[in-house]
């Protein structure tokens, strides 16, 4: 299994004087493509030369989280075999996260903007405050939800937007759980395959009628204007077509597999931000 960059990112964010109101969607990504860099430190334990970053625009300091991977092999050989048109980039860190506007789902994919660092563009992510701990650690700590139906429900949701977007490097450290109990998906660099097959239909359980709605509501067009640059036209069909097999998977299944999770009224509540 790939290390991956989480073993920094659960690092208590920046402690700061005062704490300011979180900010809109709009003034976060302004902040990631804009803010001053004052501080660079390399990503321990990871595979693709990611860094933290600390921004700053005088008033507000936050950290980011930069990965610049942009690779493509006709065939790679990993933990799981052999993986043909093999590809592992930054724009997937994007994609993930606009993918997951469309659907609602932002509050547990952190926002992520393309930016030029150092002479190189890569995705600048916002670095998730609060975190208790990634999977890996409640694991190995044997450290169980305290409201196990939240959890279940979470994590159907979790499941669902991995074989959406056909991603082969979810593991224990790419999931982050923060003090509040709440799951954030990062380091999606290695989805959006060009399949339309799921990648595992065992994965599917159930699904969050609020997101069936939103699946059923994408359209090729929309989210390839939305993705472009990112992903390729190939790799939008892809997505539509795995979309098609999990909407029709759960509308077979019918109430049994469906149900209601409460999600916040937006997303920012869950980005924190800081004041010098």
């Amino acid at each position: 299994m790939r290390l991956t960059v989480v073993l920094a990112l659960i690092l208590p964010a920046l402690v700061s004087a005062q704490a300011v109101p979180p900010l809109s969607k709009a003034a976060m990504a302004d902040f990631l493509r804009s803010g001053k860099i004052t501080r660079t430190k390399d990503v321990a334990n990871g595979v693709t030369n990611s860094r933290r970053l600390t921004l700053t625009d005088g008033t507000l300091t936050h950290d980011a989280h930069l990965q610049t991977i942009d690779q493509a092999m006709t065939s790679f050989q990993g933990n799981r075999g052999t993986e043909l048109n093999f590809r592992d980039t930054w724009k997937y860190n994007v994609a993930a996260y606009r993918l997951a506007e469309m659907l609602d789902l932002d509050y547990m994919v952190p926002l992520s903007v393309d930016r030029t660092v150092g002479g190189s563009t890569g995705a600048v992510t916002w670095w998730c405050d609060n975190v208790k701990f990634d999977e890996g650690k409640r694991v190995k700590d044997k450290v169980n939800p305290p409201d196990l139906p939240d959890w279940n429900n979470q994590m159907f949701i979790l499941r669902v937007f991995d074989q959406l977007i056909y991603n082969t490097d979810r593991n224990l450290g790419n999931m982050l759980i923060t003090n509040d109990w709440r799951i954030v998906m990062i380091d999606h660099t290695r989805a959006f395959r060009l399949m339309k097959q799921l990648q595992n239909p065992k994965n599917l359980v159930k699904c969050e009628r609020g997101l069936l709605a939103k699946m059923k509501a994408l359209d090729e067009n929309q989210l390839f204007e939305r993705t472009k640059g990112y992903l390729t036209r190939e790799e939008v069909r892809g997505v539509i077509g795995r979309r098609d097999l999990i909407v029709q998977f759960f509308e077979k299944g019918g109430d049994a597999v469906l149900y209601d999770h409460p999600r916040p009224q937006t997303p920012k509540v869950y980005w924190g931000a800081q004041t010098d």
